[in-house]
């Protein structure tokens, strides 16, 4: 709704100013009518004013969100690289777990292996024992020559009773440490299990957050990019209606002046201008806005309209001062410039043309203005400009 109401003024304002351009009469013989169409005119073109300061506090506003949101997204992502990492270390926890209980399963075997072997041996010399009864206690008996030796046989089998008792001890003993080895580490790893699924939802939930913060920085662009092409639409409105009647004529003859009066002043050399590092891309931003669609000799002719000023001791003495120099450059009051700006729109031939103009290169003489094309006024014509 916002876009179309936009819309509607600006064909407004357009089909104001063709009006105005096509009843006007002479100068010379300007009626009261004619006085007021200007009055109207110019009270239409500061409804302009308003309406572009307004869709550039809304391009300040999307252009504070959008870098917030870029912001985010550069949080999001440092904390996707700290999750996956976590990510990463708990797979590797789990892979070694998984591996400490492999062989602790395998020792477990092995200990019940063994215990069971241990009891068939014990069960072996039992079963012996008894089927042997008493009949093999007399043959032992009456085959010993003395007592002594029956009573160091009964010892020795003794102590091999105590030795199987003490290693299925032993057997029993490890067998439970094995065991409890085993259950402590399924636990470990049920609780590495539990902590990667806790890591991959918290990778998940970021990279949706990810996702959802790009889109919202897309949406932004495009939105920065409508109130851009609304930017421009304003500007040239502004442009028709300054260039309208009176204004222009006395624009005009004030411009003129000031072109002689600079021919006529002090000029520096190129050499003896010292430039900040961030010249180059202001200059090539500013001609990309002023003659983007012009061929390469209308850039560099921008270009060096700009230069000149530098170099006359009439205008301000850098490239900032003269560029931002008060109602000198549409794009600037528009607030075109400051969005070629931020996102560097200034092509190739752009940066050539304002590397060239910044080593002295000029094909449009010591001009120091430019304009499109209006009736009487003479100069250098390159493109869709008059230079004077």
């Amino acid at each position: 709704m916002k876009k179309q109401k936009r819309g509607a003024k600006l064909k407004i304002a357009f089909l104001v100013t063709a009006a105005l351009v096509s009843s006007v009469p002479s100068p010379c013989y300007a009626s009261s009518s004619t006085r007021q169409e200007i009055e109207a005119a110019e009270q239409e073109k500061g409804e302009l004013e308003d309406q572009r300061d307004a869709n550039q506090q809304e391009l300040d506003d999307l252009r504070g969100e959008q870098n917030s949101l870029k912001r985010q997204l550069t949080i999001l992502n440092e904390q996707l690289t700290a999750v996956s990492d976590r990510l990463a270390d708990l797979e590797q926890q789990i892979r070694d777990k998984e591996q400490e209980i492999t062989e602790t399963t395998q020792a477990l075997e092995e200990a019940r292996a063994t215990e069971a072997w241990q009891y068939d041996c014990m069960e072996k010399r039992i079963q012996y024992a008894y089927e042997r009864g008493q009949e093999s206690l007399f043959e032992i008996f009456f085959s010993w020559q003395n007592l002594a030796r029956l009573l160091n046989a009964s010892v020795y089998t003794e102590r091999i009773a105590e030795a199987d008792d003490d290693m299925l001890d032993q057997i029993i003993a490890n067998r439970d440490y094995i065991e409890s080895e085993e259950a402590r580490l399924q636990q470990e790893k049920e609780e590495l299990d539990y902590l990667r699924v806790e890591a991959e939802a918290e990778k998940s939930r970021v990279s949706g957050l990810i996702s959802q913060t790009s889109s919202g920085i897309a949406d932004y662009a495009d939105q920065i990019s409508d109130a851009e092409q609304q930017a421009l639409e304003y500007e040239e409105s502004i442009k028709k209606l300054e260039e309208d009647l009176e204004y222009l004529k006395k624009k005009l003859a004030q411009e003129i002046a000031m072109s002689q009066q600079a021919a006529n002043a002090t000029w520096r050399d190129i050499s003896d201008v010292t430039f900040a590092e961030d010249d180059r891309y202001l200059l090539a931003n500013l001609i990309y806005c002023e003659a983007g669609g012009e061929p390469y000799d209308g850039k560099l002719a921008v270009g060096a309209v700009v230069i000149n000023r530098v170099l006359s001791s009439v205008y301000p003495d850098t490239v900032v001062g003269v560029i931002y120099q008060s109602n000198q450059f549409s794009p600037v009051r528009s607030g075109r410039l400051e969005l070629a700006l931020a996102s560097n729109k200034a092509t190739a031939d752009c940066y050539r043309a304002a590397e060239e103009a910044m080593s002295g290169m000029s094909n449009v003489g010591n001009c120091v203005y430019f304009r499109t094309p209006v009736e009487g006024l003479t100069g250098i014509s390159i493109g869709g400009h008059i230079f004077y």
